[in-house]
C-alpha cells in the first residue's frame, strides 16, 4: 500500500525544490552597475559578470547572478531602479558599481554620496549585503574634486559596514592593452582582472557558513 504513496511524496518534494528558490538553497547576487559591468564594447560571454557566473559554478557555490547594469548609468538612475530590482529578485548580495559616470560628468560629490548611501540603506533594509565598488576619476578634473570623489567610497564603507573594493580598475586603467581606445572602458583581456579585483571582497560573503551566520 505504501509503495504508491512514497513516490508521490518524492515527486512533490522534488517539485517544491525546483520551483521554490528558498527551499532549493539558491541565492541571488544582483549586480547594479554601469558600462564597466554591462560589458561595453566586448562580447557578452567575455565580460566579468559572465566570468563570475562561471567561477561560481566551478566552485559549486549555489548563487545565481542577475546583471542589472546599464551603460551610462548614474547613481541617480540606479537609485530609481533599485527598489523594483530588490522586490523582483530578492537578492542576498547587491554589488553596487556606480558613480563613475557621475564623476565624469562633474556631478557634486555630496549628491553622489547621498545616492550611494540611499542604495546601501535600501539594500540592507531588504536583508541583503551591499558590496560597494570604488572608482576614481582622471586627475584633469582637478585635485580637489578627484580627492573628494575618491574619498566618498571608503567613507560610505565605514559608515554602513559595507565591504569595499577600493578601486575597480586597479592594475588596468594605466595599462594600454587593457583599455579600449576611448581610454575609459576595459578590453576583453582586462575582464579577468576586474573579477580578480572584486573576488577577494565578494568571496567571503558567498560561503555557506557566512550565509548561515547572517540569516
Amino acid at each position: 500500500m505504501h509503495t504508491h504513496v512514497r513516490p508521490a511524496r518524492f515527486i512533490l518534494l522534488l517539485f517544491l525544490l525546483v520551483t521554490l528558490p528558498g527551499l532549493a538553497g539558491a541565492r541571488t547576487l544582483l549586480v547594479l552597475g554601469d558600462s564597466l559591468s554591462a560589458g561595453y564594447g566586448i562580447p557578452a560571454e567575455q565580460a566579468w559578470v559572465q566570468l563570475l557566473r562561471a567561477r561560481l559554478e566551478q566552485k559549486r557555490l549555489d548563487w545565481s547572478v542577475v546583471n542589472a547594469s546599464i551603460s551610462g548609468e548614474t547613481t541617480d538612475g540606479g537609485l530609481r531602479r533599485l527598489p523594483g530590482l530588490l522586490s523582483r529578485h530578492e537578492p542576498g548580495i547587491v554589488v553596487i558599481e556606480l558613480g563613475g559616470n557621475d564623476g565624469l560628468r562633474g556631478f557634486p560629490p555630496q549628491v553622489i554620496e547621498q545616492n550611494l548611501a540611499r542604495m546601501i540603506e535600501l539594500t540592507q533594509a531588504a536583508g541583503a549585503r551591499a558590496v560597494l565598488v570604488g572608482m576614481q576619476i582622471p586627475p584633469n578634473y582637478g585635485q580637489r574634486y578627484t580627492r573628494a570623489f575618491a574619498e566618498l567610497y571608503p567613507r560610505l564603507s565605514d559608515r554602513y559596514d559595507a565591504p569595499l573594493v577600493p578601486f575597480f580598475l586597479e592594475g588596468i586603467y594605466d595599462q594600454p592593452p587593457l583599455m579600449q581606445g576611448d581610454g575609459i572602458h576595459p578590453t576583453a583581456q582586462a575582464q579577468p582582472r576586474l573579477l580578480d579585483n572584486l573576488w577577494p571582497v565578494l568571496a567571503p560573503l558567498l560561503s555557506p557558513a557566512h550565509q548561515a551566520s547572517s540569516d
